[in-house]
């Protein structure tokens, strides 16, 4: 595991999910202020691509072809993770402090 990603798993204080979306809490402990990110509930590794063939004439198999595809919400092995791709949209928030060596809300 990286350590960027590790830095970012320290910030995790909840995580939601529902059909659509992924929301992320990311938690500053030192001065106790939380940012929240949400995105698209989808795989972000061979993205699924769908034809407006295949959602005319086979809308079911096309429903599970996109909804049962598994997802990386985090994995050791992968950089490209959806609490990753959550944290970048917030990541402006943060600054990197040396001293603590760990991220911290600016």
């Amino acid at each position: 595991m990286s350590q960027r990603t590790k830095r970012v798993l320290d910030l995790i204080d909840f995580v939601r999910m529902d059909k659509f979306y992924v929301v992320c809490h990311f938690k500053c402990k030192i001065k106790d202020k939380v940012v929240v990110s949400t995105v698209p509930f989808e795989p972000y590794e061979g993205k699924i691509e769908l034809t407006w063939d295949e959602i005319l004439f086979s809308p079911i198999e096309s429903y599970k072809r996109y909804y049962h595809t598994p997802i990386t919400i985090y994995s050791k092995d992968c950089s490209d993770t959806i609490v990753l791709k959550a944290f970048e949209k917030v990541a402006n928030y943060f600054v990197w402090n040396h001293k603590e060596q760990k991220y911290i809300y600016n």
